[in-house]
């Protein structure tokens, strides 16, 4: 069995992982649209990074079509042997393990750099360990490989005109670090290999997650998605939903036979005082709230009251003029205002209709909708503050009023954020999907077709700037206007619970 640079980076995320995809794929949740997406940007970035090698002689293989999977260590090795400077894409197979590369650099007599193609703003530790696993299938392979670097994007370039290329990346050399982990990657090669003999799925236990203990991953993400969709059967209270999950931790608790997060004795050590709350409220069943807290951090707001949403677009090749990376800016807002506390709520909105930059116009609506006065609640403020700075950057002559807005900005996350209001169905988040279905449980994001703000993302950009035909136009946009408006219509009711507590 052979085993590739995906399944070993998946290896080390879990080793069970790497036993499911070889031999139960079927068990492992399909990719959705959100990683899709995920990967299409990543695609997206790396056709343009190819740009850099205009005479390039690049490999592929057509995803329909296996033979040209298999025919790719024969094309490659050709290539080599033709004596191309650079080579894209190509695939070389050694020992039964076997990696696609993005780029290979011609700097000697069989000597050669080794450069991966990432869509992050900076090299991640992840990285190196990709590019060693590469180098060990390479030099495996009869090459000698001198330098590896990393290309990603330049979080600094900002678009102006035609797309740049070698302004939009940076190389960054990680030789150093790949040649350190050479012996750890022939160890782990070993290790992965030893799981693919086992007859059975490993165990799968989140205690196992990143073994080597990698930093700056998602990859305890990956496996508890992973994790929780193969079983199903987990109870509501489970040590698994502890909040802050750290696989010593796990380890600790399984190991002592504790199941549930009720049953978590308080001489654990080294408990994150989010997870002693969750453990708290799970034992007793009651809500721990700092009324006092509450009330001073309500009593500072000033009428009339704005609750305030944006959602936004974001892609890794900036769309528009003055746009950086994969930063994020608005094409749509929603806005509840309360002028008095006995007043009437009242809705406006913005969602940009048009396949054109949508900030200018959003803008030109805010300065009708919001007064000079008057507090801007948002959840999770850092992220209206943010686009508000990105677009006062882009837009000198509307900044003073775009910076006098973030003045006014509080967070109503804050109050559940700082543990002044704790549920224990929280689950020791303070994100506004998990605090919605607690305190307002009427109200709820399952009915409506777009549910979250990557899907809206994604569902605007199709309809709107690529105008791709698949769903009716309207029909989007009045479920985008339907999320971003129960987006702020949530935190209306959330704040007429916190005030029934002072």
């Amino acid at each position: 069995m052979t085993i590739s640079k995906s399944d070993y980076i998946s290896f080390l995320v879990h080793p069970a992982y790497l036993w499911l995809k070889k031999n139960e794929k079927y068990k492992l949740p399909p990719i959705d649209e959100d990683k899709q997406d995920i990967f299409d940007g990543g695609n997206l970035f790396e056709s343009y990074v190819e740009k850099l090698f205009p005479d390039a002689v690049k490999i592929g293989f057509d995803i329909n079509d296996f033979d040209t999977y298999k025919s790719m260590p024969t094309r490659t090795q050709e290539a080599i042997d033709s004596g191309a400077d650079v080579i894209l894409q190509g695939r070389l197979e050694k020992n039964n393990i076997t990696c696609i590369f993005d780029v290979l650099k011609r700097v000697g007599d069989n000597v050669f750099d080794l450069i991966e193609i990432k869509g992050s703003s900076s090299v991640k530790p992840e990285h190196s360990y990709d590019l060693a696993f590469q180098k060990e299938v390479l030099e495996g392979a009869g090459l000698n490989i001198k330098n590896a670097s990393v290309i990603h994007y330049n979080k600094d370039y900002i678009r102006d005109g035609e797309i740049n290329v070698e302004e939009l990346t940076i190389e960054t050399e990680v030789t150093e670090d790949v040649n350190s982990l050479q012996e750890i990657t022939k160890e782990q090669i070993k290790e992965a290999f030893n799981i693919l003999d086992l007859s059975e799925c490993p165990d799968l236990s989140p205690r196992y997650i990143n073994q080597l203990q990698v930093k700056e991953t998602k990859w305890k993400d990956y496996w508890m998605e992973v994790f929780f969709y193969i079983k199903k059967d987990i109870p509501e209270y489970s040590i698994y939903h502890l909040c802050r999950l750290d696989p010593t931790l796990i380890a600790t608790l399984e190991d002592e036979g504790i199941k549930n997060i009720a049953d978590i004795p308080k001489n654990i050590e080294d408990l994150h005082p989010k997870q002693i709350s969750q453990i708290q409220t799970t034992k007793s069943g009651e809500r721990i709230i700092d009324k006092e807290s509450i009330k001073e951090f309500i009593s500072g707001f000033e009428y009339p009251l704005y609750f305030f949403d944006y959602e936004t677009l974001a892609s890794v090749i900036p769309l528009f003029d003055g746009m950086k990376p994969y930063q994020h800016y608005p094409f749509q807002y929603s806005l509840h205002i309360l002028d008095t506390p006995d007043g009437e709520i009242r809705h406006e909105e913005y969602l940009h209709i048009e396949n054109s930059n949508p900030m200018p116009k959003l803008i030109e609506k805010m300065k009708k909708d919001f007064s000079d006065k008057g507090t801007i609640l948002t959840w999770n403020m850092s992220y209206e503050i943010g686009c508000n700075e990105r677009m006062a950057e882009i837009y000198p002559k509307h900044s003073k009023f775009l910076l006098k807005l973030n003045e006014r900005i509080n967070d109503l996350m804050i109050p559940f954020f700082n543990q002044w209001f704790i549920d224990k169905d929280f689950f020791g988040s303070a994100s506004l999907k998990a605090v919605l279905p607690v305190l307002i449980p009427e109200l709820s994001y399952k009915n409506l077709n777009i549910s979250d703000g990557l899907k809206a993302r994604r569902m605007w950009t199709q309809a709107i700037l690529e105008n791709k035909n698949i769903w009716n136009i309207d029909d989007v946009l009045k479920d985008l206007s339907a999320y971003c408006t129960l987006d702020t219509y949530s935190m209306v009711k959330i704040f007429e619970k916190l005030s029934e507590l002072v």
